[in-house]
């Protein structure tokens, strides 16, 4: 049986994930060419795109990279250094998608702020909490996690959220937490919870703009946007 680098080596050089981001760019690779361009050979009997699709099919998809450790990664033909350069891109883009952040308006486009968190907190096996502080423009000047683990609404103490508002100087700030079932759909404590917030922050002059709840596979909800508060 031919070799992984004999298998990708058969098919026409404008076929190959390489050549043709030369030659096309990388947006026309399917996630499996990108992902055999990092890996760059497979195992025997097994093509570097092939060992992408299985990367794919295991874990849901390119958002379930952004979860992986290296245990989780190694395999036959999967050692520590390809497993280095996945986790590599994988961070690369997040940080990406931070650098963009600050450069956005947050207040009227909770797609753009969900994009975002979701780069970096998608399918948590726990619940995080954190909040991100915006200036009178609706600029970002701060990103805060501020729980994690298994949360109770009832312990979260609304003035930890608002004093690095405060220290910050910021004028509002997005809260936003994640359910590790999945499912963004808020539970009565969440609204609760929100509203108290709310109520809070327009006291101490640092208004909440909205609270995101992220779930799985993209999906989230925005309690700004429902009229929560």
């Amino acid at each position: 049986m031919p070799n992984p680098v004999t298998l990708l080596q058969m098919m026409p050089p404008e076929d190959r994930p390489r050549e043709r981001i030369l030659s096309s760019g990388a947006a026309t690779l399917s996630d499996a060419e990108l992902l055999a361009v990092l890996l760059r050979t497979g195992r025997p009997g097994m093509s570097a795109i092939e060992m992408g699709q299985e990367l794919l099919a295991e874990r849901g998809g390119l958002s379930g990279l952004l979860r992986s450790e290296v245990a989780s990664l190694r395999r036959r033909g999967l050692g520590p250094a390809k497993a280095a350069t996945l986790l590599a891109a994988v961070e690369l883009g997040r940080r990406l998608a931070r650098a963009r952040m600050p450069r956005r308006d947050l207040l009227d486009q909770p797609e753009i702020v969900a994009r975002y968190l979701g780069m970096r907190y998608a399918q948590q096996d726990q619940e995080v909490m954190g909040a991100l502080y915006l200036d009178v423009r609706n600029r970002l000047i701060a990103e805060s996690d501020i729980y994690r683990g298994t949360l109770s609404r009832a312990a979260v103490e609304p003035r930890v959220i608002l004093k690095e508002g405060l220290l910050r100087s910021a004028s509002g700030f997005i809260l936003f937490h994640t359910h590790p079932s999945g499912d963004p759909t808020p539970s009565a404590e969440d609204l609760a919870f929100t509203r108290r917030l709310a109520e809070a922050g327009d006291l101490l002059g640092v208004r909440l703009i909205d609270h995101l709840i992220l779930g799985s596979a993209g999906r989230w909800v925005s309690l700004g946007r429902r009229g929560a508060w």
